[in-house]
């Protein structure tokens, strides 16, 4: 799953390397990282409830669908890296594609550093007090400590290392730790409904307390794109794909229907086993691991840390190779510094844009996790205009080629997808949504929208010097591929 070529016109390429299972275990690691084991009991309950949050799932995971679907028609037809940055170039040019890499960088980059984190919050439950040394300060009701720090990023570097080395290892480790996520989840759930005390009626009430059942479960419908972010994993890989283009749809749909099911049963597990407003109203550091160690005891606290650790693990390391991918197809393209697009001699890995990835995730913890936490939440706004302009831009080409295998199926799906994408921005966005973001997330929002407009402005002058032909050339590997801007 490693390994860079040039084809005949000295423009760097990805190597096919990657297998269809290690491709479904770096969208599912992505899509399942620490929020489904952390969350149950900060948002999922408390905002939605039981019943409300898994319908939530499923509406959510089935707008996406749409979305995945057409990702997946695009990638059968423009099968390089970059995922929503080629497809925004297609459909709506440099600018359009610009804005979308810029978008997701960010995103990509921050989940890596929060996933780092939450092996922090996994430490303080499992090993209270053992990283907790070296007191320096406190962000937001975040306490920094330098035991801490130095864990996280002897974890950031070791994984920025395997992937510096070559992606083939990780795929594997990859696939390994899919399975044990996998495993762990169902342990967790079959331990919780065995429970002596387990019961239906720990369930209720069905729905939040505080809001009515469409508001519930909007609640979690509108952080969908969050939820699911990950599956687009598969996309930014596609040029390195061992097998053909067309099965990706098949990966995305199949990762995002795991992902909605995983998330149901850890939200189920954390309710069943003791009326769970009473659980909220504890004064517990972790509602899951508390609910693992009453439901198996000692093993469900083991078990526990497998599943979680793999969620973190697969997590780094699917956004280590989106994100990486992401700048990679950026900087050949010279939309970003051609230093981006440099290949290692040994290893054959976009090894600058790893290194920079690296150095980003490690600055990150320095800032607190609940810091962290806003910029990632601002960064969904960004996953759903991605996610929008790939949609459009399917839905450009498929009216194009009405006549092709799947046109009409496909242009349904591109407009299904385009509708959801714009209504979960809706929902991000607009005051007294249930699921909009918070004032500190919008000022990261416009922080980050100014530095990329400036960055734009001293930057894009180079790539649109350039003919569409030579454009065209350096995004999509050859000029022959149709695009559909003015």
């Amino acid at each position: 799953m490693s390994g860079i070529s040039t084809n005949s016109d000295e423009t760097p390429s990805l190597k096919k390397s990657i297998k269809p299972s290690q491709a479904w275990a770096l969208a599912l690691g992505a899509i399942l990282g620490w929020g489904a084991f952390v969350l149950p009991a900060l948002r999922f309950l408390p905002s939605a409830g039981p019943l409300a949050a898994c319908i939530g799932f499923v509406l959510g995971g089935g707008m996406l669908f749409f979305v995945a679907i057409s990702y997946g028609n695009m990638v059968s037809k423009y099968p390089v890296a970059g995922g929503a940055f080629t497809f925004a170039y297609i459909g709506f040019g440099p600018t359009a594609a610009f804005i979308c890499g810029w978008a997701l960088v960010l995103g990509y980059i921050c989940i890596i550093a929060l996933n780092a984190t939450a092996l922090a919050l996994l430490s303080r439950f499992l090993l209270p007090g053992v990283f907790e040394i070296g007191y320096l300060y406190t962000i937001v009701g975040w306490k920094v400590y330098a035991g801490e720090l130095a864990m996280l990023i002897a974890i950031l570097a070791g994984c920025g290392f395997l992937n510096y080395c070559g992606a083939d290892l990780v795929g594997k480790i990859q696939v390994f730790l899919a399975f044990a996520l996998v495993s762990g989840v169902f342990a967790l759930f079959a331990g919780s409904c065995l429970t002596e005390t387990a019961s239906i009626s720990n369930l209720f009430p069905l729905y939040a307390e505080n809001k009515g059942p469409i508001a519930s479960v909007m609640a979690i419908t509108a952080i969908a794109p969050w939820l699911y972010v990950g599956f687009d994993t598969i996309p930014q890989a596609a040029e390195e794909f061992d097998f053909p283009h067309k099965d990706a749809q098949r990966l995305m749909l199949s990762a995002i229907t795991w992902g909605v099911l995983l998330y149901a049963l850890v939200t189920i597990a954390v309710a069943v086993v003791m009326p769970y407003p009473e659980l909220l109203s504890m004064d517990v550091p972790w509602a899951t691991g508390t609910i693992a160690k009453i439901s198996l005891g000692n093993a469900g606290s083991v078990i526990l840390a497998t599943a979680v650790s793999a969620a973190i693990f697969t997590g780094i390391n699917g956004f280590f190779i989106a994100s990486s991918r992401l700048l990679f197809s950026m900087g050949r393209a010279k939309v970003l510094p051609a230093w981006f697009a440099q290949i290692h001699p040994k290893h054959q890995t976009p090894h600058n844009a790893i290194l920079f990835v690296l150095v980003i995730a490690i600055s990150a913890p320095f800032f607190g996790r609940e810091v962290l936490n806003w910029v990632v939440d601002m960064s969904a706004i960004g996953t759903v205009v991605a996610y929008l302009y790939s949609c459009l831009a399917a839905y450009k080409y498929m009216a194009a080629h009405p006549f092709d295998e799947g046109s009409k199926k496909g242009k349904i799906c591109a407009a299904l997808g385009s509708l959801s994408s714009v209504i979960c921005l809706c929902l991000l966005t607009i005051p007294g949504s249930p699921g909009a973001i918070g004032s500190e997330s919008w000022m990261a929002l416009l922080v980050w929208c100014g530095l990329g407009f400036i960055f734009y402005k001293t930057k894009i002058g180079d790539f649109t010097s350039m003919s569409r032909k030579e454009q065209t050339e350096l995004i999509l590997g050859c000029s022959s591929r149709p695009v559909f801007f003015k």
